[in-house]
């Protein structure tokens, strides 16, 4: 817990390195930031159409493009981070290897980066729930809490993943297997209820399942929210931040002589 809040004495460092990273990403870009909110819409679109129009797949309650949209939004900040913080450390090796700080700094300012894109992609929704007349409703501001949940479970798979990559390079190539198999176990382009009821015990272990989920609860208005599933959601996420930080803070002295 110590090493925890020492972290917030980096927070100058951390802001400045997110802002880096934001900054840097789209410096020589014509489009700059637009990107942020173009790839999840291009996606978006494309699924709608082979997903709606193709397949019929329709009845979810709202309009299936606000459907789709508000679980790309999630799985892409989930996706993105973990594979923008795989090779962190290695990017970093010359700062790791002369600069003394927490090295953890690093990968969180990673994720606070790509958490700035999911939020500028957001506002794309916001417009898509006007467009097609959807309610906005104080349930909404529980938004916030559940993308704090999402964040910690985030860091702590990609403190752990960081940390590994430095040793074992295959990292990056499991990550891509792994990231693509949990994308179509995942209510991302469908609803939980198309899935066949023996197999959707498979959502209630999945805690990017329960994340989405809860989103589109209390975005779309889809009924109340499932309290016991995100529970088990903060549990699991708390219990992967410590795992990773403890796994992150365990190899970190042996950064400077593998990085």
């Amino acid at each position: 817990m110590k090493n925890i809040t020492q972290i917030f004495l980096y927070w100058e460092l951390i802001k400045h390195l997110s802002l880096r990273e934001i900054k840097v990403r789209y410096k020589q870009s014509f489009l700059g930031f637009f990107w942020v909110i173009l790839n999840p819409f291009m996606q978006m679109l494309i699924m709608s159409f082979i997903f709606s129009t193709i397949l019929k797949i329709t009845k979810v309650g709202v309009p299936y493009p606000v459907f789709i949209y508000a679980g790309l939004l999630p799985w892409t900040f989930f996706a993105n981070s973990l594979g923008a913080s795989l090779s962190i450390l290695i990017e970093n090796s010359a700062i790791i290897k002369k600069i003394y700080f927490p090295r953890e700094v690093l990968v969180l300012s990673t994720v606070l980066a790509k958490a700035f894109d999911f939020f500028l992609a957001s506002i794309l929704f916001l417009l898509m729930m006007l467009w097609f007349h959807l309610p906005f409703t104080w349930y909404m501001l529980l938004f916030f809490p559940i993308f704090l949940v999402q964040l910690i479970f985030i860091l702590g798979i990609a403190l752990m993943l960081s940390a590994f990559n430095l040793f074992y390079r295959d990292i990056q190539y499991l990550l891509t297997l792994v990231i693509t198999m949990w994308f179509y176990v995942t209510p991302v382009i469908y609803a939980t209820e198309f899935f066949p009821e023996h197999y959707r015990w498979i959502f209630k272990i999945n805690p990017m399942s329960v994340f989405i989920n809860a989103y589109r609860e209390v975005l779309l208005a889809q009924g109340s929210l499932n309290w016991s599933s995100l529970f088990i959601g903060v549990c699991v996420s708390l219990i992967v931040f410590c795992l990773g930080y403890w796994i992150f803070k365990k190899l970190e002295g042996m950064f400077a002589d593998i990085a």
